[in-house]
């Protein structure tokens, strides 16, 4: 169990770089180019207080740092870089398929009904096999994904709660699918600045 856990943010487009310092002192969490300062680079980073008080004097001036809570991280990765393609499919049925690229082969879930920007409006879904979608199947949504979370992919996915970040037209920021039981599963919208609040019928 990690020690310590630090926030920072660094001037400077750094992430290779702290990306293999870290994994050089072997601290887990994340980096990425700073969402709010494309030219800077944030990290969430947890250990040894020793290693992570290493590495947060190796990154130079400008920096800030706060304490943070440990979190529980199994893996040290970059985060803002897209992991691969992500469609929903509009089935004939009336149903709809969520389908990613993991690791060059396509994960899918069937949905109910089309995915909410609602966090409080939460979408059953069932893993299944991806649908041999023809030319005329209709695509509802299209894009690109990253890879979140605190476990490596596809473990999270086998482990049964993965979270991911959607670059589609209509699907937007951060989504978790959350296993309940056997092959059943939730896909949640996560509270961010794209979320929306359903409008009550």
């Amino acid at each position: 169990m990690a020690s310590k856990a630090i926030r920072a943010t660094v001037g400077g487009d750094v992430v290779q770089a702290t990306f293999a310092r870290a994994g050089a002192l072997g601290v887990l969490g994340w980096v990425r180019v700073a969402e709010d300062d494309p030219g800077a680079t944030a990290m969430h980073v947890e250990g040894e207080a020793e290693a992570v008080d290493t590495l947060v004097s190796g990154l130079g001036g400008d920096v800030e740092v706060a304490i943070a809570k440990v979190e529980g991280h199994e893996q040290l990765a970059i985060r803002g870089v897209s992991a691969g393609p992500f469609a929903v499919l509009e089935l004939g049925d009336g149903a709809y398929e969520l389908r990613l690229d993991v690791d060059g082969s396509p994960r899918a879930w069937r949905l109910r009904k089309a995915p909410s920007m609602d966090p409080a409006d939460k979408r059953g879904a069932t893993g299944a096999e991806p649908v041999d979608a023809g030319d005329d199947t209709p695509t509802w949504d299209h894009g690109t994904y990253e890879q979140g979370g605190r476990v490596a992919w596809p473990e999270a996915i086998d482990r049964g709660h993965a979270v991911f970040v959607l670059h589609g037209a209509r699907l937007q920021g951060g989504f978790a699918l959350q296993r309940t039981r056997g092959p059943q599963w939730l896909l949640i919208k996560r509270r961010d600045a794209y979320a929306v609040r359903s409008t009550p019928k």
